[in-house]
């Protein structure tokens, strides 16, 4: 008669589980400020510094270019410089998130981490 009800159980452990995640992701977004990551393009003539929310923190570009006057080259140079920087901020995302999720039974939380990693594999979109 009440076959369903053994899944309250689980419910109810879910529930906390996604509170103690709430509470992690404050902290760790507070952490991810405090991180940083570089990309450099052009052998290290342009830098950007990105921190691990991904916001642009500096950059750096070689004052000899400047003097070059090439501003082609710097355009070209700067986006892949923080294309670099925007990966390597990913990561430190995933491993903070990887490291507040490790050990819970989250329903479609591998699915998700997969997102962040950028692993769209198993999306038939990403094909």
């Amino acid at each position: 008669m009440f076959k369903g009800l053994g899944q309250l159980a689980n419910l109810g452990s879910l529930l906390k589980q996604a509170q103690n995640i709430g509470s992690q992701m404050q902290g760790l977004s507070e952490q991810l400020k405090h991180q940083r990551a570089t990309g450099a393009a052009g052998g290290g003539l342009v830098e950007v510094e990105v921190n691990g929310l991904g916001e642009v923190i500096a950059c750096r570009i070689d004052p000899d270019l400047i003097a070059k006057g090439d501003g082609e080259m710097i355009e070209d140079l700067l986006p892949a410089a923080f294309n670099q920087a925007h990966a390597k901020s990913k990561q430190l995302h995933a491993e903070a998130m990887k490291s507040i999720t490790e050990g819970m039974e989250l329903p479609g939380l591998d699915d998700v981490m997969a997102q962040i990693n950028g692993d769209d594999s198993d999306n038939p979109a990403s094909r």
